[in-house]
């Protein structure tokens, strides 16, 4: 297993271990102790699985508050995404800054991002499927929303021309506007 960190604290990219002959590959999406044994002691309860037809969907960059904050393991089961998180933890060294990286179904790449981070991501190839385990169920009371294209942030989405979005994600507020109740902890 290859494991990366990167600018922002907490968040890791995971390439897990693959073996292939000629029928194909496996590969351990997850195992609860090696996760742990790189610092992840998330307790994932929901997985949720998700498929963008289009190239340029867009969907974020959300996350859910306390008391169902959530931890997410992102990859990409078929096609290609860029995969982003967003600080949004008060106090961090990091606070607003943003990092991403491109998962795929041939790179097997994945996303580890805790709480106090906004997430997001676009397809670069039709009839992406996205995998992810959540560590809180969907709690829609406590859902949040920064816009995919604040200034502030300054997210370099890989995108030709427009993006294709919710009406919720239309609509997101800006970072500026965020009260977030993440603090960070060092």
């Amino acid at each position: 297993m290859n494991v990366k960190k990167t600018d922002l604290v907490g968040v890791l990219l995971i390439e897990p271990d693959r073996f292939g002959d000629h029928r194909g590959f496996f590969a351990e999406a997850y195992n609860q102790r090696l996760y742990v044994g790189l610092g992840i002691h998330a307790n994932f309860v929901q997985d949720n699985h998700s498929l963008s037809a289009s190239v340029g969907t867009l969907r974020g960059l959300h996350f859910q508050v306390s008391p169902h904050a959530q931890a997410k393991l992102v990859r990409c089961g078929r096609g290609a995404i860029f995969d982003v998180a967003v600080d949004i933890r008060r106090g961090s060294p990091t606070y607003g800054q943003w990092t991403g990286c491109k998962l795929s179904a041939a790179n097997g790449v994945q996303m580890f991002i805790p709480a106090g981070f906004a997430h997001g991501f676009v397809t670069l190839q039709p009839d992406s499927e996205i995998v992810y385990k959540c560590s809180d169920y969907y709690a829609p009371e406590t859902e949040g929303a920064l816009r995919w294209d604040d200034p502030t942030i300054g997210i370099i989405w890989p995108l030709q021309g427009d993006p294709i979005l919710s009406s919720k994600d239309v609509v997101a507020p800006s970072l500026v506007d965020l009260d977030s109740p993440f603090i960070f902890e060092g």
